[in-house]
This record gives structure tokens, sequence and C-alpha cells, in this order.
């Protein structure tokens, strides 16, 4: 089991993995990452809720989202996220599919 002070060195690491992705890179497109390493900030707020529904703590996609990116998905959407290639969108079913698992 680990110790407290290796659980505050994963959140440590966590939370400047998602500074990362929210703050410094928000050029990268959540579709590219998919693609490309096989999860995506929506993967990362998706493990949140299933980290909170494992402690008894039920929280929604939506709501793991906006918790994850700090504003709603459509507030990100519109900042952020571009129109997603013909080939992108082909990549990306494929990746989804080997590492999220079917619709």
């Amino acid at each position: 089991m680990p110790t407290q002070e290796e659980i505050e060195l994963q959140a440590a690491a966590f939370r400047r993995l998602q500074k990362h992705l929210m703050e410094d890179r928000t050029d990268v497109q959540n579709i590219d990452m998919m693609n490309l390493a096989g999860f995506c900030r929506n993967c990362l707020s998706r493990w949140y809720a299933e980290a909170a529904a494992e402690k008894g703590i039920e929280i929604g996609k939506e709501e793991a989202r906006e918790l994850f990116y700090g504003m709603t998905m459509a507030e990100w959407k519109a900042k952020y996220q571009t129109d997603a290639s013909g080939a992108q969108q082909e990549a990306f079913a494929k990746a989804f599919e080997e590492n999220v698992g079917k619709d």
C-alpha cells in the first residue's frame, strides 16, 4: 500500500499534468492526444470519476469534465478546440475502440 507521502507525490504529479494540459498546452487537441497516446483530457476526467466511484462518491460525466477542465466542456470547445480532419476522425475511431472500448 502506498504511503501517505507517495499518495501526496502522486497527487502533485497529477495536478502538474492537469495544469500542463489545461493551461500550458491548450493548443494540443484531445483528438491528437487520443490518436497518439491512447488517452486525452476526457479520459483523465473519466478516470477521476471512476476513482471517485471506487470511494462511493458519484460524479457524473459532465461534472467530472468541469472539475478537470475548470470550465464546462462547451466553454473549452469554444476557446480551444478546432475542427478535426477526416483522417483525425478515422484515427480517433480506431484509437477510441482500442483504448476505451466500443461506445
